[in-house]
């Protein structure tokens, strides 16, 4: 640091301006011989610690520090001084230069007026750092007031318009509604309680000539409160409303952006503080001027941010759902902040036999793109899932999609397609009749279990890779689950934290369930939010399930010989099951989907065939066989002796469909176990005698 210099009588400095260096923590670090004459030679600690008590930046005040003869105006610069000399660079980084002036000679004084200038530089450096720092309105519009209080002002406001605040542009007219969006107060004191507060609604303004240079984008001074209070034209309660009781100077700046009026901001100052001059007001426009580009991208951005968290709630299922095999309950929670929502997601997709397939996945990156990619992968997931998949097949379908589709686009394109590569993705299958769940993994964390009475586990799985990595297989994993059981399914975000370790996390959730596993799934989803407290800058997605299990008595299963004979025996199982089970109303049709599935089972495929009956909210009729022949629905023409079986399945069901296992293939129909309105009287050409005498090869 350069030495400091005596003050000589040709430097132009008045005789009796003291100035102090003090360092960051407020020790002194040089003294001027006006401010060792004032202040004592050493600087007495009353005298240091009033000096340290002086605004950083302040315009100026009146203070009294002991040692003085009378009052001084006190101004406070801070600097960061260095000297490039050599041996030395930053020394002290940053410093604040205290000026002191009797207040007698402190109007008009060159230096003081130059000081004045540098807070105008400093504050407009500050504004510059400071506004445009984030995406939320919220945050921005106290970012504003920050920076003009209480170096500039005593209060400020910030005032947005209604349709910015959802993130829309503002309505080319005069008929703008405006919401208060931040205040400010000077440290020690409270935004006056009449005043309107953070969320008020500001009243309509009549036209008045003084407010007019507003609209070209000209702040607006007022230094008579009374002469503003009746030109504004508004009656004496809402004038309380808007100008603080104890006001003597206030300036208004409009946040204009291509000709449209978002917001406005308004500062005051009270006291002693001189009244704002034209060099404050132009200071305040070149404020306003960075902070209506802050609003405006920030706008965007809450556009932007809400457009992609309803098209990812509008793709998620319903939060709560039931199926004969588990009542579920999902909670999503976008990202906030810069980050925008991302593309986490859950799925519940009912299977056929009762099944049900439990979804969650989460896609890389944030904003629409990730979100498309998300829909883009979860109608895939739906697609492959109708096929009655396995686990492990299915996945491994899905990540060669991603690997043959993805790579024709461009690395450097921001794109939706690109974020599913490196997307993770859980997919499990749970069974009621046999009551075990299987799940495959590409890269995601562990499902964790908790089966009655016992304690929670994470499933000890081997995850492959994530989709569109390729170079390894998927595995299914099988659990046993007992009725009551509890699954969740959850994403990276619920428990992954910076400053906390993976594992201690994922036990506090475990625990976190458990404590809580016989409320409501609903209400187990937020207590684990509010407990866990996951960081605001990711997506967390959390599936719960409660499993059911289909009685032993409410499912019947035969094996048949490869004997066409057999197929009048399977009829009269199925009759005999249904009168037993009280479904004597679904006899007939159940009797000619078996005739047509066994029939066709036995004549192409070999034996053995199983049949199996579940009862459930609907009655489920499967068919199995050793072949993986796909069954195809025709229409046959007037002249074919055949082909018309699985067409009148497809009619007399509800829905019917194939699976594929290791050893074969199932074929499936449901009927549904409620009562439906009484149905036409079949033909003479078509009655049911017929149909069964057509089906039956005997």
């Amino acid at each position: 640091m350069p030495a400091a210099r005596a003050a000589r009588p040709d430097d132009g400095i008045p005789p009796d301006l003291a100035a102090v260096l003090l360092d960051a923590d407020g020790r002194v670090l040089m003294c001027s011989p006006a401010a060792r004459r004032q202040l004592g030679d050493p600087l007495a600690p009353e005298a240091a610690a009033a000096l340290r008590e002086i605004p950083r930046r302040g315009p100026g005040a009146r203070v009294r520090i002991p040692g003085t003869a009378g009052p001084v105006h006190a101004r406070s610069l801070t600097t960061p001084l260095s000297d490039h000399g050599p041996g030395h660079s930053n020394l002290v980084p940053s410093a604040r230069l205290i000026l002191l002036l009797p207040v007698g000679r402190a109007a008009g004084d060159p230096r003081l007026s130059d000081a004045r200038g540098q807070d105008h530089q400093a504050l407009a450096h500050t504004a510059a750092v400071d506004i445009g720092a984030t995406l939320d309105l919220g945050e921005a519009a106290r970012a504003f007031v920050d920076v003009l209080v209480p170096d500039f002002a005593d209060l400020a406001s910030v005032d947005l318009a209604e349709s910015v605040l959802h993130g829309d542009e503002p309505r080319r007219t005069d008929e703008v509604e405006f919401r208060r969006a931040a205040v400010a107060a000077r440290p020690g004191t409270t935004w006056p309680a009449p005043m309107l507060d953070v969320g008020d609604r500001l009243p309509p303004f009549p036209e008045s000539p003084m407010l007019g240079p507003l609209a070209e984008g000209i702040p607006v001074r007022a230094t008579d409160m009374a002469y503003l209070r009746t030109s504004l034209r508004l009656d004496a309660a809402t004038l309380d409303t808007i100008i603080p009781a104890a006001a003597t100077s206030s300036m208004v700046a409009t946040l204009l952006v291509r000709g449209l009026l978002l917001g406005s901001i308004t500062v005051w100052r009270t006291g002693g503080r001189p009244a704002f001059d034209e060099r404050d007001a132009a200071l305040l426009a070149e404020i306003a001027s960075r902070a209506a580009l802050s609003v405006d991208n920030a706008r965007r951005y809450t556009r932007e941010h809400r457009t992609a968290v309803a098209l990812q709630r509008s793709l998620l299922p319903r939060l709560a759902n039931r199926t004969p095999a588990a009542e579920t309950a999902g909670t999503y929670r976008p990202a906030e902040g810069e980050a925008g929502v991302g593309g986490d997601w859950f799925d519940v997709i009912p299977l056929s036999s009762m099944r049900t397939a439990f979804v969650v996945g989460d896609v890389v990156g944030h904003g629409l793109g990730a979100t498309a990619a998300m829909a883009r992968l979860r109608t895939a997931v739906q697609t492959l899932a109708d096929l009655d998949l396995e686990p492990d097949e299915l996945i491994g379908h899905l990540d060669d999609l991603v690997i043959s589709y993805w790579p024709e686009h461009d690395p450097d394109d921001s794109t939706a397609e690109l974020a599913a590569l490196g997307a993770t993705f859980q997919y499990a299958v749970y069974d009621p009749v046999s009551c075990t769940c299987t799940v495959a993994s590409a890269g995601h964390p562990p499902p964790l279990v908790l089966r009655p009475d016992t304690e929670p586990q994470f499933v000890d799985l081997t995850p492959g890779p994530p989709l569109g990595v390729g170079g390894m297989p998927f595995e299914s994993f099988e659990i046993d689950l007992p009725p009551s059981s509890l699954l969740a399914f959850y994403t990276d975000g619920l428990v992954e934290r910076r400053d906390r370790d993976l594992t201690a996390r994922m036990s506090e959730f475990a625990a976190v369930v458990a404590e809580n596993r016989r409320r409501p799934l609903g209400a187990i989803g937020a207590v684990v939010l509010g407990r866990l407290d996951p960081p605001r800058d990711d997506d967390v997605a959390l599936l719960l399930a409660r499993t059911e299990c289909i009685p032993d008595d409410a499912v019947a299963a035969w094996e048949l010989p490869a004997d066409l004979g057999e197929v009048a025996h399977a009829r009269a199982l199925v009759t005999a099951k249904l009168t037993e089970w009280g479904l004597d109303e679904l006899a007939y049709t159940t009797e000619l989907v078996v005739s047509e599935l066994v029939t066709n089972a036995i004549r192409y495929a070999g034996g053995p065939v199983g049949l199996r009956l579940i009862r459930g909210g609907t009655l489920v009729c499967e068919v199995s066989d050793p072949s993986n022949t796909q069954p195809r629905l025709r229409r046959a023409r007037d002249t074919d002796e055949g082909g018309r079986g699985l067409f009148l399945v497809a009619q007399l069901t509800n829905r019917w469909g194939s699976r594929y296992h290791r050893a074969g293939k199932t074929i499936w129909a449901e009927q549904s176990t409620t009562p439906q309105p009484a149905a036409a009287p079949l033909s003479a050409e078509l009655s049911a005698d017929a149909l069964l005498a057509a089906f039956d090869p005997d």
